[in-house]
């Protein structure tokens, strides 16, 4: 009987030792597997880098800033009343636009607010709707502009309740 639980014991290290073994082998295949997947992440992040970079060598020149003040907007939404507060900061070409802007800012501030109080909440609660809406009121608004365009839209207040 003595024999027998020697065997057992023995048999039942066996196990343990090789169950160990195996969860080893399966921990340094997903180290593995995850050093290979970062490495290829990183080689992308680097290559959008220089891009970013080559674009804002081309870009390093700021144009004039006009700032438009707060807006307070009802967004669509079927289940809830739904409001967006926002911001706005335009950057422009030269200054002759910026005086053209100030003078046309009701059509401006109009435009955007026609524009965003057709959206829905949907819409503008990720980053790939926020980047939609800056395309839409850039377009929008060069469509009114006749002596300069807009080089760029900055949100520096974007709130959704």
């Amino acid at each position: 009987m003595a024999d027998e639980e020697k065997k057992d014991s023995s048999g039942g290290k066996m196990k343990l030792i090789l169950l160990a073994l195996g969860v080893v082998v399966l921990l340094i295949a997903v180290g593995v597997a995850a050093y290979l997947v970062g490495n290829k992440s990183a080689g992308r992040v680097e290559v959008g880098a220089t891009d970013s970079l080559a674009q804002n060598r081309e870009n390093t020149t700021i144009g004039p800033m006009v700032n438009i003040n707060d807006f307070i907007i009802n967004i669509l939404d079927k289940n809830e009343t739904r409001y967006l507060k926002a911001a706005i900061t335009i950057e422009l070409h030269n200054p002759e636009t910026a005086v053209e802007v100030t003078e046309r800012m009701a059509q401006i501030r109009d435009a955007i607010l026609l524009l965003i109080g057709n959206k829905t909440f949907a819409e503008l609660s990720d980053l790939q709707g926020k980047l939609q809406l800056r395309a839409e009121i850039i377009a929008r608004l060069n469509k009114i502009l006749t002596k300069g365009k807009i080089k760029g839209i900055y949100f520096t207040e974007f709130v959704v309740q």
